[in-house]
């Protein structure tokens, strides 16, 4: 059946489109053109070849951060049960002399956990508001608990398992934070650098077979325009002082006065 007027003149119009289209395509300059040569791999250079390689590390600052939490328990194996506040105060039982008196380090931190009647996060208590996401893929969530070490600017950061119906503690730092992330099975810290317009980024990952949380990040990145500074640079990670202590979503802490309910940050 022939095909109507309007039918053969929109494809008569559509050949010549097609073909004005093809030839202006054929005089066009543009297309893949070439970036220049490219530069020669250069492979690394390995130096002094000489020496000895070390089969020990030169210090030890407690990259396994392991310690099962003695006087908690966790009958139903459930961290979500668990005060974050009495968790603290165990860590602080340990070390009784830097938070009380007049001279302990973090004397003020010691005073002011008697403001934590209404749990973590609540007006003057310096444990902060815990949060709950699973790091060890084991389908269980994991705590992540932080405290404020007074009267400095540093901040201790915590995260626990559970295993067993007791409390484990696999990860802890204490720094001067610009902030914490939870990304992935890793918990990220950004501290300020003596180096104006840059920080630090530290990640710490879940290793199955150490049961812990490793280390695996230790970087310094940009983080606004460059100035120069005569400050003395920060010691390297190596020499920074380690804590005192030996499903996708992140879940902030349950209200205290309702431990079954949870609350919004």
């Amino acid at each position: 059946m022939p095909r109507n007027r309007p039918t053969r003149f929109a494809a008569r119009s559509a050949l010549v489109a097609l073909v004005l289209a093809v030839a202006t395509a054929c005089g066009d300059a543009g297309g893949l053109q070439g970036a220049g040569p490219t530069e020669t791999a250069v492979s690394p250079d390995k130096l002094w070849p000489e020496l000895t390689p070390a089969s020990r590390p030169a210090y030890e600052i407690g990259e396994v951060n392991r310690e099962v939490v003695k006087g908690v328990t966790v009958p139903g194996n459930d961290i979500l049960d668990v005060d974050p506040v009495a968790v603290v105060r165990k860590e602080i039982a340990q070390s009784p002399g830097d938070y009380d008196g007049d001279n302990g380090t973090y004397k003020q931190t010691g005073r002011l956990m008697a403001e934590c009647g209404k749990g973590a996060g609540r007006g003057r208590c310096p444990v902060l508001q815990p949060y709950y996401r699973d790091l060890t893929g084991d389908g269980h969530p994991e705590m992540t608990v932080g405290f404020r070490l007074m009267p400095g600017r540093t901040t201790a950061v915590r995260v626990y398992t559970v295993e067993k119906r007791r409390l484990v503690q696999v990860m802890g730092w204490d720094d001067a934070v610009s902030g914490v992330e939870l990304a992935g099975r890793s918990v990220i810290i950004r501290s300020p650098s003596e180096v104006a317009g840059y920080e630090y980024r530290l990640q710490w990952t879940w290793d199955a077979d150490q049961k812990a949380m490793l280390l695996t990040h230790d970087e310094m990145l940009r983080t606004g325009p460059h100035t120069k500074t005569t400050k003395t640079p920060h010691p390297s990670p190596s020499g920074r002082s380690p804590s005192p202590s030996p499903s996708s979503s992140v879940s902030p802490s349950r209200s205290a006065s309702s431990p079954s309910a949870a609350s919004t940050p």
